[in-house]
């Protein structure tokens, strides 16, 4: 598994790419079968935007793509909200996967034929 962390019109120091991998290890652990963590930096240096910081991770699973994108005053605080976000779209992707093994189609077609027999 790897996580990738790149800059748009910032220098990615190492504190900042430690604390992007500490945040994206922690979705990690809920779902092992993420392949890649591609974390993008940006900072928009208009100074009447408010939220000038932005960060998009794109999460790789199996064939999937998950996209998650903040906006924030700083980097740490977008950093937190887009792992946040992440967390939940893993764990969504994840759940429905389970339901589609479980109750899917299959268990209704089986189901069905079990009743008209």
């Amino acid at each position: 598994m790897h996580i990738h962390v790149n800059g748009r019109n910032i220098e990615i120091t190492d504190a900042i790419k430690a604390y992007v991998k500490e945040k994206a290890g922690k979705v990690v652990a809920h779902y092992e079968q993420i392949d890649s963590i591609d974390a993008i930096l940006s900072v928009i240096k208009n100074p009447s935007v408010s939220d000038s910081h932005i960060a998009e991770v794109n999460c790789k699973i199996g064939g999937e793509t998950i996209r998650v994108e903040e906006k924030a005053e700083n980097m740490y605080a977008s950093i937190d909200l887009v792992c946040d976000k992440l967390e939940r779209q893993v764990r969504k992707f994840k759940e429905k996967g389970l339901s589609k093994s479980k109750g899917g189609v299959e268990s209704i077609r089986t189901t069905q034929t079990e009743a008209e027999v």
